[in-house]
């Protein structure tokens, strides 16, 4: 059994909870605002896609080694995106965060920000993690200043070592945070929600 369970996590008016079959027209309905899955470098699923992609994250949790959750605006019970941990490695309590992505009618808002200090705080502070790690593709620009705004450190580039949805051969750009890095960076990320706060 994987250290990482099913949870919902609350705040600032977004809750993340598992990824499951329910959240199919939502997730579409998010994908479909910006037609997310035209972009070569993100994992968003097409419309005709979205229950397998659902049917796949399930999977990959009955495995171990993913957690999908659905980014729910508690106001209006709103699908915004998606996000998981994955890559889950018990033995060294270290998990990556990714699969994320969001409509774009709430891109450059508080939603990201909140995401990463919920999934963060869990890693860190329930889950006891070592390591929290992030990956993303080379062309990926946006993903890597937001990564590296967190305050991850850059680990280096694997080269060649995933296929991107157009068959290309990517190579990926990888990222960590250490727990002892954890308060730094979770004063950062309590001050960028002070400077741009939930709407209400």
């Amino acid at each position: 059994m994987s250290f990482v369970q099913p949870v919902t996590l609350h705040l600032h008016g977004l809750r993340l909870e598992p990824l499951g079959l329910e959240h199919e027209d939502g997730l579409r309905a998010a994908a479909a605002d910006g037609q997310l899955w035209k972009l070569r470098v993100t994992s968003v699923p097409e419309p005709h896609n979205t229950r397998a992609y659902i049917e796949t994250a399930l999977q990959q949790r009955r495995d171990g080694n993913r957690l999908a959750f659905a980014v729910i605006d508690e106001g209006n019970d709103r699908v915004l995106g998606s996000t998981s941990y994955h890559d889950i490695l018990p033995a060294v309590r270290r998990v990556e965060i990714g699969y994320t992505w969001y409509a774009r009618s709430v891109q450059r808002s508080h939603v990201n920000t909140t995401c990463k200090l919920l999934l963060l705080s869990h890693a860190f502070e329930t889950l006891n993690c070592n390591v929290v790690g992030w990956r993303t593709d080379i062309y990926n620009h946006a993903s890597q200043r937001a990564i590296e705004r967190l305050g991850a450190k850059k680990d280096g580039v694997i080269r060649g070592n995933a296929l991107r949805r157009d068959g290309t051969i990517r190579d990926t750009v990888m990222y960590s945070l250490h727990h002892g890095e954890w308060p730094d960076v979770r004063a950062h990320l309590l001050h960028l929600l002070e400077l741009h706060p939930p709407a209400t």
